[in-house]
């Protein structure tokens, strides 16, 4: 009897250790940013669009290039090496920007990417790539065409079609923001198979919406708008998407929303491109926002993409002066 007793005592002490253990290794929350301070991380890259981050810390970035068709893929170490993992994608310029390329994203040893212009989503696979790796060829890369079935489905008048960003969902299919048909589609996993999901109404009237980037926060999709010319302040919306493809207003009375990151807490911070003026886009008028509106850093030139890499950080992008710096709180 003696001897039951003591396993029992022996059990019910490593019963509460284990929960003593339990409680005092529970992670402390992570309030919501109220300020970001920024320190350069990475500079001379050309016109970079977007980036994705790996589970090693790794950045995939999209560069557009010079546009003489020298678009490309590069990869940035915790470290800030730069390694170019592609190179020779489509653009141009155009309106005196330099476009082609579009968003990134990184899943399970592939890297996806979207090209805007061209309407093509490429498959890179990196999984072995490293930091000094000889970049890919161009040719050796799968790409599908999106853009045809997009335009097919007369969306927009004149029709127009510039898939833009994308994520996946918890089905596993793939959905892709189209800037220029204001809607989202599904790719689906097994087929490659492309559907409409979901049509974002106008931003105002004859105002298109723009969609900037998709993400999804666990139970739905947020959608970045930028919406259209004139730019005006106030358009542009942060819109909810079920996963059965129901649109609705998440957050409004933003201005030229150009992408979207989720805090520690799944909440959004977005990135506002720049403000419009007569002249055209105002230098430095980019701003880091939390889903209230409340600026969480200013002064930002031209920011076209974030992304969290720890609780309390993020990466952003600034397409204008071809850098990423690293925001802390």
């Amino acid at each position: 009897m003696k001897k039951q007793v003591s396993l029992l005592s022996a059990l019910s002490f490593c019963l509460l250790l284990g929960w003593i253990v339990a409680c005092s290794e529970k992670e402390e929350p992570t309030p919501e940013p109220t300020q970001l301070t920024a320190t350069d991380f990475v500079t001379q890259l050309r016109a970079p669009i977007g980036f994705s981050l790996d589970d090693k810390g790794q950045l995939w970035v999209t560069e557009a290039g010079t546009g003489k068709n020298d678009a490309s893929v590069v990869l940035i170490t915790p470290q800030g090496t730069k390694t170019t993992v592609a190179t020779g994608f489509p653009s141009v310029i155009s309106n005196g920007s330099i476009e082609g390329m579009s968003h990134p994203l990184y899943k399970d040893g592939k890297l996806y990417v979207l090209h805007g212009i061209s309407g093509t989503l490429y498959t890179l696979e990196v999984a072995s790539f490293k930091s000094g790796d000889a970049a890919q060829s161009l040719a050796s890369i799968k790409k599908e065409d999106v853009g045809t079935y997009i335009r097919s489905l007369n969306l927009t008048t004149p029709v127009n079609s510039n898939v833009f960003d994308l994520t996946f969902g918890p089905d596993g299919n793939l959905y892709i923001a189209d800037a220029g048909a204001n809607a989202i589609f599904k790719r689906d996993k097994t087929t490659g198979a492309l559907s409409l999901f979901a049509k974002l109404p106008d931003a105002a009237t004859k105002v298109e919406a723009v969609p900037t980037s998709i993400t999804y926060d666990g139970t739905k999709f947020l959608v970045t708008t930028l919406s259209g010319f004139p730019f005006t302040a106030g358009n542009a919306k942060i819109y909810q998407v079920t996963t059965d493809g129901a649109v609705s207003e998440y957050k409004t009375n933003f201005t030229m929303l150009s992408h979207l990151a989720l805090s520690k807490n799944n909440k959004p911070i977005a990135i506002q491109l720049a403000e419009f003026g007569p002249t055209g886009f105002v230098p430095s008028t980019g701003k880091v926002v939390d889903e209230t509106g409340k600026v969480l850093i200013a002064n930002i030139m031209m920011p076209t993409d974030i992304e969290r890499s720890a609780n309390r950080e993020f990466y952003i992008l600034s397409y204008a002066l071809g850098t990423i710096q690293k925001l802390s709180y």
